[in-house]
């Protein structure tokens, strides 16, 4: 029986991913647009305590430059307008303009606002000011969830603000500047305890390197991926897409993995390790896995990359 992409979701099914993330962006949805912007705030200086924030580069914010100059010109009251109309998916100007840009300007943006708030420049929290209960509660979630779920969730927090893309039509992404791959005298190679495999440890020395024209050359022409908490995206241009505008600067530290055959040739291959994004420090890693399904020709038919539960699921490696 030949796999199909639903199919092949199913590989290493006792994966246990951080369900955590979703239940907990779920229900930040359902605050008001006041409480989500005290949480998202009350949440980054909290995280800014532990967690090293990186500075975003000039280079990554030029898309977003005309809108914050906006947005600084502005007065407390308005300020604090546009990033409620935001929360809220209204239809504005600046929400629509938000909709447009790739997740990584979006978290630089907020990054912006949130040196320009220390500053004095930008609205503060109103002093005083107290979550609601269910507000409180959500942030006590995200403060008992490891650094790699919290990043996680604030970010889809804000990714998933502004207007609906679905009611824009067609419109092109903004993205922040595709950076030259690594040149190939400094790649460093990646080495995975109990796989050999050279498709997978390809897919992530090109990861590392933002080589995504030679990665996307690993994949079947109807190949898929499927981002953590998402559906598959399927086909190659797809794909590239994903890796061009979410994985520029990546450091994927694979650890160890599993590698088994699969009906029809197949070859199917979990690898777990670590993802450190360029927004935070290098001490902040998320916990993954990888789970490949390779064609008897050693192409990626399917990966899904799942953000665990736990530290120990890193470990959790055998099949019940």
């Amino acid at each position: 029986m030949a796999f199909t992409i639903d199919s092949a979701r199913n590989i290493f099914p006792n994966t246990l991913a951080a369900d955590a993330v979703p239940a907990t962006v779920a229900r930040f949805n359902q605050l008001n647009a006041e409480d989500q912007l005290a949480l998202i705030w009350f949440a980054y200086l909290e995280m800014g305590k532990t967690l090293p924030i990186a500075a975003t580069g000039a280079a990554n914010m030029i898309f977003a430059e005309q809108t914050l100059k906006e947005i600084r010109e502005m007065n407390f009251q308005q300020q604090t307008q546009v990033m409620c109309d935001l929360a809220n998916r209204a239809d504005t100007p600046i929400a629509r303009t938000y909709a447009t840009w790739t997740p990584n300007v979006k978290l630089g943006f907020w990054y912006e606002l949130g040196v320009w708030m220390s500053q004095g420049i930008v609205a503060p929290i109103p002093e005083g000011y107290k979550l609601s209960a269910n507000a409180y509660a959500v942030l006590q979630t995200i403060q008992g969830l490891d650094s790699g779920q919290q990043i996680t969730i604030l970010r889809n927090c804000v990714v998933d603000m502004g207007y609906d893309t679905n009611k824009l039509g067609t419109y092109t992404s903004v993205a922040e500047p595709i950076i030259p791959p690594t040149a190939t005298s400094l790649r460093t190679k990646v080495s995975i305890e109990g796989v050999t495999n050279p498709t997978v440890l390809s897919y992530m020395d090109n990861l590392n390197a933002n080589d995504f024209e030679e990665l996307i050359k690993l994949f079947t022409p109807d190949g898929a991926l499927q981002p953590p908490f998402q559906k598959p995206l399927v086909g190659k241009e797809a794909v590239l897409k994903f890796f061009r505008e979410d994985c520029q600067n990546l450091k994927l530290k694979p650890e160890r993995g599993i590698s088994e055959p699969a009906a029809d040739g197949y070859t199917q291959i979990k690898v777990t390790g670590k993802v450190q994004t360029p927004w935070f420090g290098g001490g902040v890693g998320m916990n993954v896995s990888w789970r490949f399904l390779l064609t008897p020709d050693n192409k990626i038919f399917f990966v899904a990359i799942d953000l665990l539960a736990s530290p120990k699921e890193l470990l959790n490696l055998v099949r019940s």
